[in-house]
Parts: C-alpha cells; structure tokens; sequence
C-alpha cells in the first residue's frame, strides 16, 4: 500500500469509526448552529422591535408559549389558574 492510500484509509476508518463520515455529521451540525446563532439574533431584533412599537415583550413571549400548546393544554392551565388565584383571594 502506498503512502498516499495508507493516509486515505486513515482518514476513512480510524479504530473502526469512519472518519469522513464523523467529519460530515460534526460540519453539519456546526452550520446548523451558525445558523440558529443567526436566527437568534434575528429573533432578538424582532423582540427590540415589538418593544420599541410599545408592545410588552414579556407578554409577547407568553403568547408565544401559548400558541405552541393544545388548546385543551391552554385550557386546563387557565382553569387551574382560575382555581388558584380564587383560593388566594385575588
């Protein structure tokens, strides 16, 4: 085996694990998180602007949370909330 084919196969399979196929899962993951670094950042721009429109960001994340959930989720976590906050006098 040449020189050359003895590095191919190194970088190929080393110690059973095959190396190119380890790099390629490991730089896809590195773009997929580059890019969630740049999807964060544009939801925080989002987040900047509802605030300067005068909206209330905290409240905007709540809604958010909501819209994520079933709506008999949203339902029981409303009633439960109901149920507490008249057990509390409020």
């Amino acid at each position: 085996m040449s020189g050359a084919a003895a590095k191919k196969e190194q970088d190929t399979e080393v110690g059973g694990i095959a190396g190119d196929r380890l790099r390629s899962i490991v730089e896809r993951i590195e773009r997929l998180e580059e890019e969630r670094k740049g999807l964060g950042e544009n939801i925080k721009d989002i987040f900047a602007e509802a605030k300067s429109a005068g909206f209330d960001v905290k409240v905007v994340r709540q809604i958010i949370s909501i819209r994520k959930k079933e709506p008999a989720e949203v339902e029981e976590q409303e009633t439960l909330l109901d149920l507490y906050r008249r057990a509390l006098g409020m």
